[in-house]
């Protein structure tokens, strides 16, 4: 019988040393290694119960079984999911403290368990105490509904527990609290937050309900604990936005019964959370027109439309180098973009610092934002405005092109939705001109970046 020993294993993404060390070389992370308990009987050691048994393989074709879904009652929430929640689905929930994971889940749990078919919804809380959750429900007004509550962290009394319950959705809040008693280490460490995953699945997908796994994030904003926690479970939820502003956005970052990157909209008000139908309207609520470095970019998130705007300040710098602050988008696309006016527009841009923020708090990755960006920050150096009616959307090459992007005509009939007549956009593709852009409003082709200066002349 091989002999316990310890391991070193560091707790911002699992990886393990032989001995202690500052830094993670796996990560880069300082201070984040720690000792931990290992061992028993090697696999070498250990002797089968009993001879595996031949597993059986079928075609791909064959009976395709309906998803049942159940719905929360929020429809930000069910878009996000894929239509609702399926039954033995595990959802990993993350986001920045006070975000607002714990205001959404209690939000959702009491919809359901409200729901005709009086669905039974537990809510298993490790970081507070009964009255601290049931403080919060009589502030959402959700005192009434049959929502089980309880207060627990050990996973072999809740699994106990949920073995002899007929539950339909189960929430654990958070998975950094919950414990083993046979694994050798605290709380929220690597080993622990492995197994305590593997129990409480395996359990979600034998009895059949969903499970919502809340769980923290390092500073970095990805989740804290072993990379392989994603990919046990079947669907990972970010929880993002600003804790002093009103909106969150719920991102889907994987699903395997929906759509990747689809989000949610949700406005934090007194009440709790409040779903947002109709996000581009309210993202530029607050939009002024005539004012020289912003522009309106129309966007696509998941399945989903949005046009937000998309603010740019170029002002001369006080300093050696320039400086360049960027909220809601990739600092270094915003350095290829302005390299590329440098270069092909010749713009003089060295001398200048350029700041650009996303309004509204949203982050946007796709590619498609950079003529939006490009142009706004061209109307700042020039101190020219675009037309307030006017919308923008294609990607920049490094040799000055301008590229297509996917679904033109959803954006456009967005944007036509909202009342803008006139849009930017990258040449339609020739496939596409059978069918057009399905839109009544002014489109300008842009084939090179070259061409943008012309409109501010």
């Amino acid at each position: 019988m091989a002999k316990k020993g310890t391991d070193f294993v560091c707790q911002n993404c699992g990886a393990v040393y032989p001995k202690w060390q500052g830094k993670c070389d796996a990560c880069g992370e300082w201070n984040t290694i720690v000792e931990e308990q290992v061992g028993g009987e090697g696999f070498s050691n250990l002797t089968p119960k009993h001879k595996g048994k031949m597993i059986d393989f079928v075609p791909l074709t064959g009976a395709e079984e309906n998803l049942e879904r159940l719905s929360t009652g929020i429809k930000e929430l069910d878009r996000v999911c894929g239509g609702g929640l399926v039954a033995g689905s595990v959802i990993l929930v993350g986001g920045d403290p006070g975000i607002g994971k714990s205001t959404l889940l209690l939000q959702a749990c009491a919809k359901v368990a409200e729901l005709p078919s009086k669905p039974e919804v537990f809510y298993i809380s490790g970081e507070e105490a009964i009255d601290q959750v049931r403080i919060r429900a009589k502030r959402l007004g959700l005192e009434k509904a049959p929502v089980h509550l309880a207060s627990a962290t050990d996973i072999r009394d809740i699994v106990a527990t949920l073995e002899k319950a007929n539950a339909n959705v189960v929430i654990i809040d958070s998975i950094q609290t919950m414990y083993l008693e046979d694994v050798e280490s605290t709380p929220g460490s690597v080993t622990q937050v492995r197994a305590c995953s593997y129990e409480l699945i395996k359990l979600a997908k034998r009895k059949g309900f969903t499970l919502f796994v809340v769980g923290h994030v390092t500073k970095q904003g990805s989740i804290a604990g072993p990379r392989v926690l994603e990919h046990m479970v079947d669907t990972v939820l970010y929880f993002e936005g600003e804790r002093g502003h009103h909106f969150r956005i719920l991102r889907a970052v994987k699903n395997r019964f929906g759509a990747t990157d689809e989000i949610g909209v949700f406005e934090m008000q007194d009440q709790g959370l409040v779903e947002v139908e109709n996000p581009s309207a309210l993202f530029l609520a607050e939009r002024q027109g005539n004012i020289s470095g912003s522009c309106v970019f129309a966007g696509i998130e998941g399945s989903r439309p949005v046009l937000v705007e998309i603010q740019a300040l170029v002002s001369p710098t006080g300093y050696a180098s320039p400086k360049r602050a960027v909220v809601g988008w990739d600092s270094n696309r915003l350095a290829m973009v302005l390299a590329v006016l440098e270069a092909r527009c010749g713009m003089n841009l060295s001398s200048q610092d350029v700041y650009l923020n996303i309004a509204g708090g949203l982050r946007i990755t796709e590619p498609a934002a950079d003529l939006a960006v490009a142009m706004a920050v061209i109307s700042s150096m020039t101190n020219k405005p675009l037309p307030h009616d006017m919308v923008i959307f294609g990607e920049i090459g490094l040799s000055g092109e301008i590229r297509a992007v996917t679904q033109p005509s959803l954006r456009l009939k967005e944007a036509q939705k909202l009342g803008f007549a006139s849009c930017i956009v990258p040449p339609t593709h020739s496939k596409d001109k059978k069918s057009g852009l399905h839109t009544d409003m002014n489109v300008y082709e842009i084939g090179n970046v070259q061409r943008l200066i012309n409109w501010f002349n």
